[in-house]
């Protein structure tokens, strides 16, 4: 029984794969074309999830639905400033969070590493990262203030949300707009 165990053994440690097999070859291990992409042009990936599920609008989203929202002129100006701003930001510490990760990937390359070292990178990308996510919460933040009640309540149902039984609440300026 134990001749059996030796050869059945190293046969399935041999087949089972690291799920990370293949990455190897990235040139950041720790990001995938497309994060990079994402990072870059400034995708939100999934970042504003607290808010887009929480009745606070996104503006690309928003944007691609103005007409069935509803939104008047002044609306969609405020939306694209939201959106433009939230961009360009998000852009910025997308690259800045590449170059970062490429640096912690060169150094653990390189053999450069100590703990020190380690613990500012990490901290580092941490913080860049925490930016980013502000940032496109923040632009949730920023446009439910631009949009009524009911076109939030609209855009909840184009999105294929619920309210689950909360009210949505809105603690915007323009609770009552009529669309001047």
């Amino acid at each position: 029984m134990l001749a059996l165990w030796a050869l059945v053994l190293p046969a399935g440690t041999a087949l089972a794969a690291s799920p990370y097999a293949g990455q190897e070859q990235r040139q950041i291990k720790a990001l995938s074309a497309a994060e990079v992409d994402d990072l870059e042009a400034g995708r939100g990936m999934g970042l504003a999830k607290a808010a887009e599920l929480n009745h606070y609008p996104g503006p690309r989203h928003a944007l691609d639905l103005a007409s069935e929202l509803g939104l008047d002129a002044a609306q969609t100006e405020a939306t694209r400033r939201i959106f433009d701003a939230m961009s360009a930001d998000a852009q910025a510490l997308g690259r800045r969070i590449v170059t970062a990760e490429r640096e912690l990937d060169g150094a653990f390359a390189e053999g450069k590493f100590d703990q020190d070292g380690l613990k500012q990178s990490t901290a580092a990308i941490a913080i860049l990262r925490g930016e980013l996510r502000f940032v496109h919460l923040r632009a949730h933040l920023e446009l439910k203030a631009v949009l009524s009640a009911d076109q939030i309540r609209h855009y909840d149902r184009l999105r294929g949300y619920t309210d689950g039984g909360h009210g949505i609440h809105h603690h915007g300026s323009h609770q009552n707009h009529k669309g001047g």
